[in-house]
């Protein structure tokens, strides 16, 4: 059975919310789902998956959380080769760079050699009725490419 990791930061739970609802969608198609914020998670651990859902909310002119710097330069050498991947997040339309953290995470998951699998997922705020329904989705559509 495919084992995917949706692995989040969330300040305000926007974040949060979006991975809960994306872990739903994934395990819907029957694959093992491994929710976790990263500060509980350890970089390697990526490779025990098949899939990895990557999610944080943008800071400030576009930049990655304080609480996620940590995992994210720990990523730096891992071989993600034949892995699939996607990333999400959540953010506000105010700011220059919207949902910025969202293609940071994108860009590193490339530069590793993961499979993108699907447009980042990027929320304003916390995610509306129909947005729940687009993070479920986005959420088979990782598991089922895993699965393919």
């Amino acid at each position: 059975m495919p084992k995917i990791l949706v692995l989040y930061t969330s300040l305000t739970g926007n974040t949060e919310e979006m991975a809960e609802y994306i872990a739903e969608g994934a395990q819907e198609t029957g694959a093992e789902v491994v929710s976790k914020e990263a500060f509980d998670a350890s970089p390697g651990e990526m490779l025990a998956y098949d899939g990895i859902v990557i999610g944080a909310y943008t800071w400030g002119d576009g930049e990655l959380p304080d609480e996620f710097l940590d995992f994210y330069e720990g990523m730096a050498g891992l071989d993600l080769s034949g892995r699939k991947a996607a990333a999400f997040g959540s953010g506000d339309t105010s700011y220059p760079i919207y949902c910025a953290a969202v293609d940071l995470i994108e860009q590193k998951l490339r530069e590793l050699g993961a499979e993108i699998v699907a447009e980042g997922l990027k929320v304003e705020y916390s995610p509306s009725a129909e947005e729940k329904e687009a993070c479920r989705a986005f959420g088979r559509l990782a598991a089922k490419s895993v699965l393919a």
